[in-house]
């Protein structure tokens, strides 16, 4: 029996993922579940969000389910540090940006897929002033390690990485601004990473029928980072004759995205970049409720709903949060782990769920989140389990 690493992380992680459980178990997967120590209780009282022994757990076992992290700036974070642990030095970093370096999780897949009945679907006016709702059905894959979350940043920057960049006739309008008063953040791009992530959403497009693969970056400005992208996404597409490469500027893109979001298939991108189109076409689908992701290494995987962990919902008895972000997520892992069958039994019964309207979350029905929500016809976290698993 195959071994899952369970975690909850902080706030409505420790709802949903318990929930995700309920369903995968219906749905006939058996597992072992170990719990995963990460979040921000670890960072408050031992300085690190993520422990070793967490680390090696997923080292063991290879796969983890996540629910959502809870990341404050690093003042705030520095305050909520145990008093025995303040001014040592100390540092907060990400636990699942932490995980996707340590373990080279660099493939981020991210399906942004409409559900039929979905009342947050994205819906435009057509040409007859009358209303159409277009087949939402993208898929971003977003590289994961590099680029502007690479975390090579400095505020104050050392003499050394000053003189450096010096070197470039660019700084000269930066030589007044003392080190002290300036902050860099870098972004970095390599071809090996570059090559892997297009290839992958290459090779996905293939695998399910998809017609064109766009590199979503800013070769025009960025013309070193994002042109090496454009430019690899050019060599690559060479091995693929059936599907067409478009590339687009992220900023135009997230005006197409809401103009014509039909028209795109798989979309590759940095990590920032593929960061803010995700969650675009994830807003075209019901919001961050439905947005899944897979982060895939060469050996470990981790899989997540990409919305955090709304800490003011984690106290609400009964829960009103949406659980089906964390259920898609746990249908990714489903599989890459070859559980196809599954994973698409599962998808099927929130599908008919959503279509069948009875039993919907605070945000399908565009009420404000609160413990009001309940007694205006919201369902709770349980109920909408409870329907997907009678689905089931």
């Amino acid at each position: 029996m195959r071994t899952i690493v369970s975690l909850p992380g902080d706030g409505i992680g420790k709802t949903v993922l318990p929930e995700a459980i309920r369903v995968l178990e219906a749905a006939g997967f058996k597992a072992n579940y170990v719990h995963g120590d990460i979040g921000w209780e670890f960072w408050i009282k031992e300085g690190n969000a993520l422990p070793q022994r967490t680390i090696d757990l997923l080292e063991e076992h290879k796969i983890g389910l996540f629910g959502a992290i809870t990341s404050k700036p690093k003042q705030e974070a520095d305050k909520e540090l145990s008093p025995e642990l303040q001014g040592k030095g100390l540092v907060y970093f990400s636990p699942i940006v932490s995980l996707r370096q340590h373990f080279n999780l660099d493939i981020c897949t991210r399906p942004c897929r409409a559900f039929k009945g979905n009342p947050l679907n994205f819906i435009r006016k057509d040409a007859s002033g009358g209303f159409e709702e277009p087949l939402v059905d993208a898929v971003v894959f977003r590289q994961n390690t590099e680029g502007m979350y690479g975390g090579i940043e400095w505020t104050n920057p050392p003499a050394q990485v000053r003189e450096a960049l010096e070197t470039h006739p660019k700084m000269k309008k930066f030589a007044h601004v003392k080190s002290e008063d300036m902050a860099i953040s870098t972004r970095i791009v390599s071809k090996q990473a570059t090559s892997r992530i297009i290839r992958a959403a290459f090779e996905y497009a293939k695998k399910h029928g998809y017609k064109n693969v766009t590199v979503c970056e800013k070769p025009n400005v960025l013309r070193e980072t994002s042109g090496m992208f454009l430019q690899l996404g050019r060599e690559i597409a060479k091995d693929y004759p059936g599907i067409d490469l478009w590339d687009t500027n992220i900023d135009a893109q997230m005006m197409w995205l809401t103009k014509n979001p039909e028209n795109y298939g798989v979309l590759v991108s940095e990590n920032m970049f593929g960061d803010i189109i995700s969650d675009g076409f994830a807003g075209l689908v019901g919001g961050l409720g439905f947005a899944c992701s897979a982060n895939v290494g060469e050996e470990v995987a981790v899989f997540e709903p990409t919305h955090g962990s709304a800490p003011k919902y984690e106290q609400l008895n009964p829960s009103i949060v949406n659980p089906i972000a964390m259920f898609l997520s746990a249908c990714m892992m489903l599989d890459h782990i070859g559980e196809g069958e599954k994973a698409e039994k599962i998808r099927k019964a929130i599908a008919e769920v959503i279509e069948e309207g009875k039993v919907r979350s605070y945000d399908m029905m565009k009420l404000r989140g609160g413990a009001d929500a309940i007694s205006k016809g919201a369902a709770t976290t349980q109920q909408i389990t409870d329907a997907v698993i009678a689905k089931l």
